[in-house]
């Protein structure tokens, strides 16, 4: 069941990518994003589950459509036979900017596992510091980036200029940024993206060894559904912006800033699925391709408790009467 769902979740990501890079470099996040998430929730109704959205685009008074606590799948009342009963982390558009610009590493993602499987984050921040699996086990996000880069260089025998850092290039990460390039360690700062940023430190080839830096909570906990699948690691504190995004947390069970939330406990699930697909071309997955009568895509699928990973190349074709050149 796990394999199946697997590849139905890339199903899902596939029609998001497919709707949302009809609007790469029209300069309109929105439209982009509101494409990508109507695909999602289109395609989630032709699967026979019984899906509850834990993180999603919102609250339900914030989103139209994939709200959390939303019920998705489909599921003939009338049928007896059982149905899964899961939970669902989406991010429909990771990198709207990114589309909305042309710029390249704009993903679709989503997660999914038994209920209870995923942490119902707070839309707040989140500090993470995310490795591959050479390096599990061997960082503490309770230490400087200083101490944390010499232990990655020392797991994968290279010394600290060798180790390239992924941090969102914000205002909030000087002191950060500073102290990395104290290091000698090499930085590539991104505009957007850091999820796709933290499955590539886990991908080997793609030449990232680290994600450093505060970013969103809910995206941390599907960064965990994926590191969890590939052997990696995410450590994560919540960093909350104002008062009211700590009450909101309290009352969900997370208000302490100082508890250090592991891989195992984000994304706790024994049936871990994961999906992406990329819709503009990046480090990690290439972008949508249109051709006449057609697309093509490239995706990512991961299942944790069957350890299988599978890079995903589609033919997609709009128009049989216009049969797609294929080339390998």
């Amino acid at each position: 069941m796990e394999q199946l769902l697997a590849l139905e979740m890339v199903r899902v990501t596939e029609a998001a990518a497919l709707a949302s890079a009809r609007f790469m470099g029209r300069g309109d996040n929105t439209e982009a994003d509101r494409a990508a998430t109507e695909a999602m929730r289109r395609t989630m109704d032709e699967i026979e589950m019984s899906g509850t959205i834990v993180i999603g685009e919102g609250e339900r008074d914030q989103a139209p459509m994939l709200y959390i606590g939303e019920q998705v799948g489909r599921r003939d009342e009338s049928d007896r036979r059982a149905v899964q009963e899961i939970d669902i982390a989406v991010d429909p558009l990771e990198g709207t900017n990114l589309v909305a610009h042309g710029q390249a590493n704009a993903i679709t993602v989503i997660a999914a596992s038994e209920r209870g499987g995923l942490v119902n984050a707070p839309d707040t921040y989140m500090e993470k510091l995310c490795v591959g699996p050479v390096a599990a086990g061997r960082v503490d996000i309770r230490l400087s980036p200083t101490e944390n880069l010499q232990r990655i260089a020392s797991a994968l025998g290279r010394g600290v200029s060798d180790i390239t850092v992924i941090i969102l290039d914000r205002p909030r990460h000087e002191e950060l940024i500073g102290e990395v390039r104290s290091t000698g360690a090499r930085i590539k700062l991104i505009s957007d993206g850091d999820l796709s940023a933290a499955i590539s430190c886990a991908v080997s080839g793609t030449g990232v060894h680290a994600v450093m830096g505060i970013g969103g909570a809910p995206e941390g906990v599907i960064t965990a559904a994926a590191l969890r699948c590939l052997g990696g690691e995410i450590q994560a504190r919540f960093r909350f912006r104002n008062d009211a995004e700590r009450a909101r947390a309290e009352r969900m069970g997370h208000g302490d800033e100082e508890r250090v939330y592991t891989t195992e406990e984000l994304a706790s699930g024994d049936n871990v699925v994961f999906a992406a697909t990329g819709v503009t071309g990046g480090d990690l997955l290439q972008g949508v391709r249109f051709f006449g009568g057609g697309a093509r895509t490239h995706s990512l699928s991961m299942a944790y408790q069957t350890k299988q990973v599978r890079f995903v190349d589609t033919v997609h074709m709009f128009d049989r009467s216009r049969p797609p050149s294929v080339r390998l």
